[in-house]
Parts: structure tokens; sequence; C-alpha cells
């Protein structure tokens, strides 16, 4: 029996995945959650054998929960459905060894496939998005501009776009406001940009962010 975590900020979304999982004999779906928080929570006490993970929710999102899940719940192997297509997303995540990425458009039983594979533990990433990894690499002059940010500093871009302001940042990651501040500075230096309002523009240049969420 392979058991699986929902973990998605949308109640329509988990309700979907849980019918169509619902359906294969050899599957159990043994916790749903709407944010990371509550994720890493379970994964702790119960871990399941597969998270699949939504990366924009509120709170500390989905690339802070992958990495925590990672280090704290090692026999939990994490799948991201995201929205993301395009890097740097999908190599970050494969990066901080998430086990899968597919796109919330994937079918079904490609999703079954998916599941299936990485509890036998292969990695398994959707072929469109495999693609856009390997043009990314191949293209080097090509480059992305978050493609330089660290792990952290990728992760506080996503939030700041979002809208979380500085002090919310800080409660969510645990660390000071002066801390964000400095990570912020420096990730405005580095793509030169000079407010949350032209990071955000760039952003969305480069699919690094959805214009549903905004």
């Amino acid at each position: 029996m392979i058991t699986l975590l929902l973990v998605d900020d949308h109640e329509l979304v988990r309700t979907g995945i849980r019918r169509i999982l619902e359906d294969v004999s050899d599957f159990k779906v043994i916790g749903e959650v709407d944010n990371g928080e509550e994720a890493i929570k379970f994964c702790r006490n119960s871990p399941p054998n597969i998270v699949l993970m939504d990366m924009n929710m509120p709170g500390i999102g989905g690339l802070e929960a992958t990495k925590q899940i990672i280090h704290y719940a090692q026999d939990s192997k994490v799948i991201v459905l995201s929205v993301h297509t395009e890097n740097p997303i999908p190599a970050r995540v494969m990066q901080l060894g998430a086990f899968g990425y597919l796109t919330k458009g994937t079918d079904p039983a490609e999703m079954i496939i998916a599941i299936r594979k990485v509890a036998a533990g292969q990695r398994y990433i959707a072929p469109d998005i495999a693609q856009q990894i390997a043009i990314g690499q191949l293209n080097l002059n090509e480059t992305n501009p978050f493609d330089q940010l660290s792990k952290r500093e990728l992760e506080i871009t996503i939030m700041l776009t979002k809208g979380s302001r500085v002090p919310d940042i800080a409660n969510q990651l645990n660390i000071s406001a002066k801390t964000v501040n400095t990570y912020r500075y420096r990730m405005f230096e580095k793509l030169n940009v000079a407010s949350d309002v032209e990071l955000t523009h760039l952003a969305l240049r480069h699919n690094l962010i959805d214009t549903n969420q905004l």
C-alpha cells in the first residue's frame, strides 16, 4: 500500500486529486493539509510514502516545506504539483531533493505513473518540464536572472511577490526582520531592481509567478 499526503491550499484541488487516487486499489490518502507548516508537522509525526506538494501556498510555501520534509522525514518522498513550468523553480525543487515534478494540468494517468515510480525509488519529471530544464542547461547564453539567487533568496523572492510583508516573512521562516531585509537588498542588487514592484514585474517576465496569484 502506497500512503499519500495531499498538500494544497485549495480544498477543491485536494478533493479532485483525492477522488482520482481513491480509485487506485493500492493507494491510500492518509491526510490533507492546506499549508507547508502543517505538512511538515504531519510528516514528522506520521510520515507518508508520498507527499503531493503544491508550491504556492500561504505561510512558508512549498519550497521551504519540501526542504524541511526532505530533512526531517526522509522516508517521505515529495512530488511537487505546480503551475510553474519554467526554470528556475523546477530545477531548484529537484536540486533540493524532491523525487518528482508535475504540472497541475497533468493527466491523471500520468500522475498515477509518477507516484508508482517515485514510490519505487525512481525520480519522475513531467516530459514538458524535463524539456524546459534541458533547454535551460543548453542555452547558456539565455540565462534567467533568478538562477543566480540562493535557495533562501529565491524563497523570499516568491514570498515578496505574493505580497508578504517583511515581518510576516521573518515570522514564517523563523529569522529576524533584519535578516530578511539583508536577503532582500542582496536580491535587489543581484537582479538590478530597486523595489518590490520592480521585483514582481521581473518575476512575471520570467514566469517565476503566475498572474492568477496577483
